[in-house]
């Protein structure tokens, strides 16, 4: 039984595993933010914020998902229980976390909230979640009148700016969910004063049915909740019968989780009781909450008055109605219930220390916790049915005809209703493809069973495109992003003990489907080198890459051939591995071989590689025969470097036809076997494939760990700091085009403008750099040595640059000699104020200069890759 484990948690991750309990059934899968999205688009323009803006999220339905503060869910998001809040002064109830929109903004969407993702578990035993709001009224006003005067070149106007919180009068309002059993859930609610007067807050935990019955579909029955015995109780057919009870005696409210059609459309016919009739009861007094005690929205209503220091806790427990038929209680007993409280809580702790490195310092451990539940927080539940949201619902009026040509018109087959590992709960509450693969590698780390769940997810027919496209995130599911997927399933079937070769077969068999688009959709004119557009750099080039008009020329890019590069040859390590186990694979080890050295080939070949300046660049054929290289020294030209790959004779012996076929294609293309050496070893035989050989890899990072150039305090830059003061200028077709050194924000909207590339630190390139020089380390071990820092006079080998890279990278959150942290420095309240400090914000990427955070603040999407970091310093594995 699960109890009696020794780790209790890691127990109920294998019985979840198995599938004996459904512990992963309920979850924090309630999005932080469903307005403002493309799936609640429904306009002729393919405005979505414009579309359904945060004015209307209190009162509109949402199609296909829901959102909420602490939210959990089942796993269909057939219910939702989150926390509302009001302060007694705010216009409206705190249901959802407030931001701008991306025309708001100066630097794009953004929210303007203050909360924290504190702890987590696997399999949801325990979370933690907190959030800091403030007694005043809320400056929602204030807040998107200021930003929309800032310039791109000014900084983001905060809440923090507002003063709001300078006289420290504000809540801390702290949710803990513990299970009892799989559907059995407690939920601690600590509401603490921070303020220095007497204060008095509505805190009103909510359950509601996600509406399904308003779509036509004529096989729904709609849910009930209904107040029995001082409980509401859920009924679902889908869900089964639920109730959710409260301590005390707190008033129950009741309305539907239907449209306020009068309030937003002046509608006569608007139910009685909508969405928004708990919010305008609370806040005005009005009618609107269903006097029978009935409906499919409602909420435990409390009013608690807090002295200025002290704290207050609500305990409410949701449980499945079988289990009190079994003989379960859902009793609210103080003592039981937290018992339960702190035996998770006590659990996570030890399931914590389990996880942590012996080597690693109390800040690391800190860091990867932290990190790790912003991660587990950010799985959501996912619905997004292309093809009925391009047709419309039976019962409203069919979509405007323009609105199918808007976006993804050519995905009708994509139906996604799933949890998925999101990048951000709030800026980026949908999948994107790239991003995807960096989540799976960090939480492989403790739960790879979900890890490889989901990468084999995004490859099943229902997302895949039939061409073989992967979709790459829903506000242009045709963009193109870099081909992880492949590096991401060999590090997951490493940290999963590398066994598992059904997992690796199911992977690599789509995977091969997705190269071969690449070829055919990607190369250029069969000759090895590809092209792809932003791949997920966004606005790192001086011209758009995306839409270069086919009568000015096209572009040859460094990294979009690199990363095909690398994506062969982690088809190759796949397809070695699984010959082990099945001399089938051989065939294809050849050809994927043969693929790389033929791309590797014509990289080298192509003109992209300028051997004055050791450095990679792409390069635009004009119509008229001019080649333009863009000298421009960023992560394009690093991308190279991390097409590389060692395996050694020995794992090979049995492939008898792989390595003649292998001398055969060296002895014969000569003009490709420049990636190619092979390194006698004592016992053995190294086999090195990289793009970039050690030679030239010596003169390529000269560049890259000059300080005045790429080489940032807190990892590598974007663009190098050279162009600072020297900005690459081009002219093409009569126009000119820039790129300059911007470290922070980017100051202008080129390429949407709300993320920059032109000079910031970002993760996933870091961490992939990483890994490629520990691989060329593997091959020749202290031999290649490198100047770290440049003009330091301290020669490194590969292994110490990637170890020293990875301290710079974590460095971001650990405070330096006990004060502030790079990536929080600019508030001195998240840095001194023991109620803020300890709390960490894992941003999308950091200012290339002082570290500190930058675009979206939930980035436990990617930017969780710090816990990687942390736990790959002290585990070296995965040689083959």
């Amino acid at each position: 039984m699960t109890q009696s484990s020794p780790d209790p948690e890691r127990g109920r991750l294998a019985s979840a595993n198995e599938g004996s309990e459904s512990w992963r059934e309920w979850g924090p899968y309630l999005a932080e933010r469903a307005w403002g999205s493309v799936r609640e688009d429904y306009s002729a323009d393919g405005d979505a914020w414009a579309s359904f803006p945060h004015d209307h999220a209190r009162s509109r339905v949402y199609r296909w998902n829901e959102d909420g503060m602490a939210g959990f869910c089942d796993l269909d998001q057939n219910w939702c229980l989150s926390l509302a809040l009001w302060n007694g002064t705010d216009p409206i109830l705190k249901e959802r976390m407030f931001g701008l929109s991306g025309p708001q903004g100066n630097h794009g969407e953004d929210v303007k909230e203050y909360w924290w993702y504190t702890d987590a578990t696997p399999t949801h035993s325990w979370n933690s979640w907190r959030y800091h709001y403030p007694q005043a009224s809320f400056p929602y006003e204030d807040l998107i009148a200021t930003n929309a005067t800032r310039s791109k070149f000014e900084p983001e106007y905060e809440l923090l700016d507002t003063g709001i919180f300078d006289t420290s009068q504000y809540w801390v309002v702290t949710v803990d969910y513990a299970k009892e059993s799989p559907h059995d859930l407690l939920m601690q609610i600590t509401v603490e004063n921070a303020g220095p007067l007497e204060a008095t807050l509505r805190v009103l935990p909510t359950l509601w049915f996600r509406n399904t019955w308003s779509w036509g579909d004529s096989d729904v029955v709609k849910p009930n909740l209904s107040a029995n015995e001082g409980s509401i109780v859920a009924v679902s057919p889908r869900a089964g019968s639920l109730r959710l009870t409260g301590e005390g005696a707190p008033r129950l409210l009741f309305c539907d989780n239907d449209t306020n059609s009068r309030r937003l459309y002046s509608e006569a016919n608007s139910p009685d009781f909508p969405k928004d009739g708990i919010n305008d009861f609370v806040v005005s007094g009005a009618s609107t909450v269903n006097p029978v005690m009935e409906g499919t929205k409602a909420a435990l209503d409390y009013e608690i008055t807090v002295q200025p220091g002290a704290s207050t806790i609500i305990r409410v427990r949701l449980t499945d109605e079988s289990q009190i038929a079994n003989g379960t209680s859902s009793s609210l007993d103080d003592v039981a219930f937290d018992h339960t409280i702190s035996k998770r809580k006590y659990e996570a702790d030890q399931y914590w220390v389990s996880v942590t490195p012996a080597g690693a310092s109390n800040d690391e451990a800190h860091v990867l916790r932290q990190a790790m539940a912003g991660l587990l927080w950010s799985k959501q539940f996912y619905h997004f049915n292309v093809k009925r949201w391009l047709s419309g619902d039976s019962s409203a009026p069919p979509p405007p005809p323009d609105r199918a040509l808007n976006r993804n018109n050519d995905w009708s087959h994509l139906n996604a209703h799933d949890v998925l590992l999101m990048p951000d709960v709030w800026e980026y509450p949908w999948f994107a493809n790239w991003d995807h693969a960096f989540h799976c590698v960090t939480i492989a780390h403790i739960d790879p069973e979900f890890a490889k769940a989901q990468l084999i997810l995004m490859l099943r027919e229902w997302y895949m495109h039939s061409s073989g496209q992967m979709p790459a995130y829903e506000w242009n599911f045709s963009d193109v992003n870099p081909p992880t997927q492949a590096w991401a399933a060999i590090q997951v079937f490493i940290l999963d003990g590398g066994d598992d070769f059904d997992f690796l077969a199911k992977v690599f068999h789509k995977l091969m489907v997705n190269f071969t688009w690449w070829i055919n959709e990607k190369g250029s004119n069969e000759d090895g080198v590809f092209t792809g557009g932003f791949l997920g750099l966004d606005n790192i080039a001086p011209l758009n890459r995306s839409t270069l008009p086919e009568s000015v020329g096209t572009i040859e890019q460094a990294d979009a051939t690199a990363w095909m590069a690398m994506y062969a040859l982690d088809l190759l390590n796949m397809a070695l591995r699984l010959s082990a186990h099945n001399v089938a694979y051989e065939d294809v080890a050849t050809k994927f071989i043969e693929h790389f050295l033929r791309i590797a080939a014509a990289e080298n070949a192509s003109g992209m590689w300028d051997d004055d300046d050791a450095f990679f660049y792409d390069v635009v054929h004009l119509i008229d025969g001019r080649d333009v290289p863009l000298k421009v020294r960023s992560l394009v030209g690093l991308v190279p470097v991390l097409a590389s790959f060692v395996y050694h004779e020995s794992s090979v012996s049995h492939l008898e036809d792989f390595r003649i076929r292998l001398r055969w294609f060296l002895e014969h293309s000569p003009e490709q076997s420049g990636s190619y050496q092979a390194r006698a070893e004592e016992t053995d035989v190294a086999h090195l494939l990289s793009l970039v050989g050690p030679e030239r890899l010596a003169r390529l990072l000269s560049n890259v760990f000059d300080e005045d150039s790429l080489l940032s305090p807190y990892g590598i830059r974007g663009i190098s700091a050279y162009h600072r003061d020297h900005p690459f200028v081009v002219e093409i077709n009569g126009v000119q085009a820039s790129v300059d050194y911007e470290p922070g924000e980017s100051t202008s909207g080129l390429f949407g403008g709300n993320s920059n590339w032109r000079g910031p630190v970002w993760f996933p390139l870091n961490v992939l750099l990483i890994e490629a020089l520990r691989n060329y380390e593997t091959h020749c071990p202290g031999e290649v040595q490198v100047e770290f820092p440049m003009g330091s006079g301290k020669l490194m080998t590969l292994e110490a640059v990637a170890d020293a890279l990875s301290h710079r990278l974590i460095s971001l959150f650990i405070p330096v000699d006990g004060g502030a942290r790079p990536s929080d420095a600019r508030y001195p309240m998240l840095v001194t104020d023991p109620k803020w400090k300890p709390h960490l914000f894992f941003y999308e990427y950091f200012h290339g200069d002082t570290g500190q955070g930058l675009g979206a603040s939930h980035q436990t999407g990617w930017t969780s890759t710090v816990a990687h970091l942390i736990l790959q310093s002290h585990d070296r594995r995965g040689e083959l």
